[in-house]
């Protein structure tokens, strides 16, 4: 078995029309897919992340800069992740495909973990 991080990959202007039971729903349908994903052995863990865009740190000239961002107003940000298990790249492309998160505008970057 492998371990695989899905980025999950949002515009979050797109969830400012939903009404508090649509977010309910979505709610609902993340949490009954990482319950299966769990009760299968298949799912080492996942957050929701915050949506005010984080810290980013670069280098520049020899010194660590740390801004703000992306911004809300950015086109795509990182809502959240999961850690999946799968025997390779194509099982853990078929349990990505099922992840609610595939609606609208928002996809997912699924990458393999690199064991050492």
């Amino acid at each position: 078995m492998h371990t695989y991080l899905l980025l999950l990959h949002e515009t979050p202007a797109d969830a400012a029309p939903m009404t508090a039971t649509e977010m309910k729903d979505l709610i609902g349908q993340y949490q009954a897919w990482s319950q299966s994903l769990a009760e299968q052995g298949l799912l080492a863990g996942g957050e929701k992340l915050t949506d005010d865009g984080g810290r980013q740190l670069r280098l520049q000239r020899g010194q660590v800069l740390a801004s703000d961002g992306p911004y809300a107003e950015a086109h795509d940000v990182v809502g959240g992740y999961f850690l999946i298990k799968a025997a390779d790249d194509a099982a853990a492309e078929a349990l990505a495909r099922t992840c609610p998160h595939l609606r609208g505008t928002q996809w997912i970057e699924l990458r393999k973990i690199e064991v050492l």
